[in-house]
């Protein structure tokens, strides 16, 4: 039976000493800053709470030998192909990607952990336009608590999503006024961030 702690805030000691105390069998890692821009002027903060912080509760997670799940991005991905794969190299194109990633490292050292590279929004889509030429693999945060039974046994690293499609196309289905914007007249985001979900398939498909 699996005893799991969610650990809430940032105070280091407090979610050290926490973690120390319950002894959890495991520990779902879920703090991160969730506004990019914030991560790409901020890169001090963003380092500490998710690099530093990180490495501080995989360590203690080691020394009493709890599961550590740890919540990362498809922002480690360049974004540029797509279709990634979980054993395709890492080249992140934002801070934020690049900060998760060294979470990941952390995380990696770890044999008892599980690293998920989640693209996921807020439900509902809060924005009133949506990029027509920008592929991900956006789903609601409450659609991942339904998998996170199915897969929390599971080591290594994982990708999570939607199906791949465009930004505008997974806004419209739940906005039907949703307008059209290119990303390539906004935002100099890569424009294939789409990952390959076949492993994560294949464990939904067994369970």
């Amino acid at each position: 039976m699996w005893r799991i702690s969610r650990i809430k805030g940032t105070d280091r000691k407090k979610i050290i000493d926490y973690i120390e105390k319950v002894k959890p069998s495991a520990v779902i890692h879920t703090v991160a800053f969730p506004n990019v821009d914030f991560c790409e002027t901020n890169h001090e903060l963003t380092d500490l709470l998710h690099v530093k912080i990180t490495k501080e509760i995989s360590e203690i997670c080691n020394t009493i030998n709890s599961k550590l799940i740890y919540f990362s991005t498809g922002y480690v991905y360049a974004g540029t192909k797509g279709n990634y794969k979980e054993n395709d190299g890492a080249n992140p194109f934002n801070n934020y990607g690049l900060s998760k990633l060294g979470g990941e490292s952390a995380v990696r050292m770890l044999p008892n952990s599980l690293v998920l590279r989640i693209t996921m929004t807020e439900k509902p889509f809060i924005y009133n336009k949506a990029y027509s030429n920008l592929k991900s693999n956006f789903m609601f945060h409450e659609d991942l608590v339904g998998l996170l039974p199915k897969i929390i046994n599971k080591k290594g690293i994982i990708n999570i999503g939607g199906p791949s499609q465009s930004i505008y196309a997974f806004a419209k289905k739940y906005n039907n006024k949703i307008k059209k914007i290119s990303a390539k007249k906004y935002s100099d985001l890569p424009l294939n961030q789409t990952m390959n979900l076949n492993k994560l398939k294949k464990i939904l498909w067994k369970n």
